[in-house]
């Protein structure tokens, strides 16, 4: 039998006042990432996290009625994301139901063939959204008749996608919406919401009917992860975010929680550093971040295939495989989590588009996959080459290093800078033959081939006797004198991203890039390899007291590069140099799109 939401309360007694908890103040990891229950020590959290921190590939499903209406609400577009139609359009909860309820009837459900599709991709989990901000429940919940229950399929759409997870080896998770949109008791109004005629929304009753809720499915269900959101709105606080993680980690001990449980996560870079916040990992929205966050810190980057989560017919613009297959590489590098989403239809397909591209992800991992699962991240603090760096150290300390190599260097040599160990053995993934290994420590060169190589990623494994040791090392001259800041060396501040092959996303102010480099003194030109679609932009170079004027001018696109003459910079001191690029004034959306800065001495 099922109940509405105002009389939930009389078959429920797990308010928050019977299981207020101090804030958790035990040993964490490092930067603070609250880990657990005072009761668990720092070696039982890792062994906790150890599956997700193997994993590094997760798949994330945005799933509902919004999948039915694809962007249209009763033939007019809404200019959102799929999934926020409903909020985006200010279309009252009532409408909302009476017109999207009755069609939602995903007849072609098929989840033997998603989790099959995602295993061939590499994915070694699913996230999947058990309800998302609308309130509407994928499974027949006893507290509500706002789910697939009252829908013309009826059926449950969670337990065949978590039977089919346990067939095929794939962890089961669960997505689950703090906020709701539909819910007479969630403590934040608006004219549109299924509170607006309530007019004391109890948090308490809310809260109630979150843990009856989320205690159905993790009985049922038994999910690996709970993965929260919608958390930023004043009506949910620090100190229920709090009693919500020791609620559920006493249902199940080995659940691992999202930090988005809590109100500690900075904004879309998604990081936790203070420990009195809850939560297991941090979740990176949207972006890579640009160095990780550190050793012993989990962390997932969610990103989409396209622009929106939720199925929306309109959105088209699709990222490439080699983009996709990048981002992997890119977070595994820095020890994260990728969490790419599809987004199915309201019949219950995941769109052609995305299943090419997770087919054409599975064939690179197929030969590649043990550069990403089971790694951690890179012993470099830059790579002296176009790609990224994983590392893979077994109990007995054998190691390797796994080079990925994004363009080949003139001649196929690569530099290893700051690589102190010599590699017993360099073989690319998938082939059979050594590669020569030249050099001395410090600038140890692989030879790699003239042909054969993989245009999205060529992966050397590198193995070592032991942990290897690499060092920190300086952007040196070449042999002409000139010096080469490129954009894969460069230490990233704020919220910028490496991209292909450059520095994107320059939009904040605040944000600049630095370089650390062994130069003499003497004045340089300076030229900027770089692209600006629109407006042009005012940007400055400097170095200790020395600072340039540049004018970035416009390029057409962000994709058309020109070398900007930017004048002379005067070198002054001994040892490392450092060098920044920060942005003055844009006209347009960013500032720079930078591929490399050349400094070339003057006689």
């Amino acid at each position: 039998m099922k109940f509405s939401h105002y009389s939930l309360l009389l078959v429920m007694h797990c308010g928050l006042s019977a299981h207020a908890a101090e804030p958790n103040v035990s040993p964490t990891p490092k930067d603070g990432l609250a880990a657990a229950p005072s009761a668990e020590t720092p070696a039982e959290y890792q062994d906790r996290m150890k599956w997700f921190n193997d994993a590094r590939f997760g798949m994330f499903i945005h799933w509902g009625l919004y999948s039915e209406a694809a962007g249209n609400f009763k033939g007019k577009p809404i200019g959102s994301l799929g999934e926020w139609m409903q909020s985006t359009g200010a279309i009252p909860a009532a409408e909302y139901r009476e017109e999207l309820l009755p069609k939602f009837n995903p007849v072609k459900y098929d989840p033997e063939s998603w989790v099959v599709a995602a295993k061939s991709a590499g994915i070694k989990y699913i996230v999947i959204t058990s309800k998302h901000h609308d309130g509407f429940g994928l499974w027949d919940s006893k507290l509500t008749d706002w789910d697939v229950g009252s829908s013309p399929y009826k059926k449950d759409l969670l337990k065949p996608l978590a039977d089919a997870c346990k067939k095929h080896g794939i962890k089961f998770c669960l997505y689950h919406s703090i906020m709701d949109w539909s819910h007479p008791e969630y403590g934040e109004k608006q004219p549109w919401r299924g509170n607006a005629s309530n007019p004391n929304p109890d948090m308490e009753k809310f809260t109630a009917y979150l843990k009856g809720q989320l205690k159905e499915l993790v009985d049922a269900y038994h999910p690996g992860i709970l993965w929260f959101d919608g958390e930023w709105e004043s009506a949910w606080t620090h100190e229920r975010g709090v009693d919500l993680y020791q609620y559920l980690r006493k249902l199940d001990p080995k659940l691992i929680i999202n930090n988005r449980v809590d109100k500690g996560r900075a904004g879309m870079q998604g990081h936790t550093t203070d420990a009195k916040f809850k939560g297991d990992y941090g979740t990176p929205e949207q972006e890579i971040p640009a160095t990780g966050f550190g050793e012993g810190v989990a962390w997932e980057s969610c990103m989409t295939m396209n622009d929106t989560w939720g199925f929306k017919s309109a959105d088209q613009n699709w990222k490439s495989t080699e983009t996709l297959v990048r981002n992997l590489i890119d977070v595994a590098s820095k020890g994260g989590n990728y969490l790419l989403n599809v987004g199915p239809t309201g019949e219950g397909e995941i769109p052609a588009v995305s299943l090419e591209r997770l087919a054409a992800i599975g064939q690179w991992m197929k030969v590649n996959g043990e550069s990403i699962h089971g790694t951690s991240a890179s012993l470099f603090p830059r790579v002296s080459w176009k790609g990224r760096s994983t590392t893979r150290i077994a109990p007995d300390g054998t190691s390797t290093i796994y080079m990925h190599v994004f363009d080949k260097p003139d001649k196929g040599e690569t530099l290893l800078r700051g690589l102190q160990t010599k590699p017993e053995t360099a073989r690319i993934l998938g082939t059979k033959t050594d590669l020569k290994i030249s050099g001395n420590p410090g600038k140890f060169m692989i030879q790699l081939p003239d042909a054969g190589l993989d245009p999205i990623a060529t992966v050397v494994a590198l193995t070592f006797k032991s942990k290897p040791l690499v060092e920190r090392t300086f952007i040196e001259p070449d042999e002409t004198g000139a010096v080469e800041l490129p954009y894969n060396e460069a230490t990233l501040h704020g919220s910028l991203r490496i991209e292909n092959n450059h520095i994107g996303w320059w939009i904040n102010d605040n944000d600049h890039v630095s370089w650390q480099a062994m130069i003499p003194e003497g004045i340089y030109q300076v030229l900027i390899d770089g692209s600006c679609a629109s407006g042009g932009s005012e940007m400055k170079l400097t170095s200790g007291s020395a600072e340039v004027p540049v004018s970035i001018p416009v390029t057409g696109s962000w994709d058309t590069f020109t070398q900007i003459d930017a004048g002379t910079i005067q070198i002054t001191g001994k040892g490392p140099v450092d060098l920044s690029l920060r942005g003055v004034s844009r006209k347009g959306e960013g500032f720079i799109n930078l591929r490399s800065i050349r400094l070339t001495k003057k006689p």
